[in-house]
């Protein structure tokens, strides 16, 4: 049911227009009958966080994974990076260029397994899935691997002092296959903001190297 939900609301995301922002904002207070999914959205908005650029994200997210995968599994993956990423320091696209760094090679499958041990469609080791809460089954479940992701990258954040870019890189970890990562990472990055066009480059953040160098 769950899962129904949160594909039915990507499939509005992917359909809203820009300029429909202000209808959302001048939604009515709380009201019982509102979803845990609503509230969220709600709360978060309360906090004066613009959703625009957030929603812009996930077409392009969408179109970079159904490279990978069908569309139907890009559209749910493309909506948890939006939902999953609410109220934290993070963009969708920031945990979507890391499911592709991760897992693009192998369809983006919730049951990929590094030769390291690393599970999901977000690779969580099995001990770093636990430190978040999770038996490391729960990460062939789509939805608790992105959450276990978020709040491992969230842990990188901390070690990183606020540095995104050294966090993403350290979600790896480090050395010459964190070198290599990072590398993957910044590549797909570009390829989902090359899908969102217009200033989608000034406006997501973490600055990327001019094409053809070897940063």
């Amino acid at each position: 049911m769950k899962k129904t939900i949160i594909i039915m609301a990507v499939m509005l995301l992917l359909g809203v227009s820009c300029d429909q922002s202000h209808v959302r904002q001048a939604q009515s207070p709380t009201m019982a009958g509102d979803s845990e999914l609503d509230r969220e959205i709600r709360r978060v908005m309360e906090k004066g966080i613009n959703l625009e650029e957030r929603r812009r994200q996930v077409p392009a997210i969408a179109a970079a994974f159904a490279r990978r995968t069908d569309p139907q599994r890009a559209r749910w993956l493309a909506a948890l990076c939006y939902f999953k990423t609410l109220g934290t320091p993070f963009m969708p696209l920031d945990i979507a260029e890391i499911a592709l760094a991760e897992t693009g090679g192998y369809g983006l499958s919730g049951k990929a397994v590094s030769h390291k041990g690393a599970l999901g469609v977000w690779q969580l080791m099995p001990h770093r899935a636990k430190s978040h809460g999770y038996a490391p089954e729960d990460m062939e479940d789509d939805e608790k691997c992105a959450e276990a992701a978020v709040r491992e990258l969230a842990s990188k954040l901390e070690m990183a002092a606020g540095d995104m870019v050294r966090a993403k890189k350290l979600y790896c970890g480090v050395g010459p296959d964190a070198d290599a990562y990072e590398v993957k990472r910044r590549q797909f990055r570009r390829e989902i903001l090359d899908d969102l066009g217009g200033d989608g480059h000034r406006r997501a953040g973490d600055a990327l190297p001019a094409k053809g160098s070897a940063t």
